[in-house]
């Protein structure tokens, strides 16, 4: 995991400047495979919260976003490569779940993420900087032991 601590420690500083999640964990491992920062601070952006809606964990998806860049090129019906980052995706989410017991951004909070009184309790609870933190820590450590050379 030595060859990813910049990426882990990017992630984590992302996500401390206010990105979120998914933008941390996207961000933070795209220059590895030279994804421009703003464009995937862009595309990261609609998917933290669990999409808004309180669902899959935004962590859950950036991760699911590099593996997709992990996995190699991209020719015309790429099954095999496709298959194979579904096989990474699930490997993440295994280990995520062993973790955490879900990856549904609402039960990791406990709060309703898709509502303006649930992202303020979150606040309030401060669960941004403790649980969010750690999990997108955790989710990063977890992205570099699948993506180790």
């Amino acid at each position: 995991m030595d060859n990813f601590t910049n990426e882990i420690n990017r992630t984590a500083e992302l996500f401390k400047q206010g990105f979120s999640c998914t933008q941390a964990v996207f961000a933070g491992f795209g220059e590895r495979y030279h994804i421009d920062r703003e464009i995937a601070l862009k595309l990261g952006r609609g998917f933290g919260a669990g999409m808004g809606l309180g669902l899959t964990c935004g962590a859950v998806i950036g991760a699911g976003l590099v593996l997709g860049f992990a996995g190699g090129g991209v020719e015309e019906n790429d099954r095999r490569a496709r298959y194979g980052c579904y096989d990474a995706i699930r490997d993440f989410v295994s280990r995520f779940e062993a973790r955490y017991g879900t990856i549904r951004c609402n039960d990791l909070l406990g709060v309703d993420m898709s509502t303006e009184v649930g992202r303020k309790e979150a606040q309030e609870k401060n669960l941004f900087a403790g649980v969010c933190s750690e999990i997108v820590q955790n989710s990063s450590r977890i992205l570099a032991e699948l993506i180790q050379p």
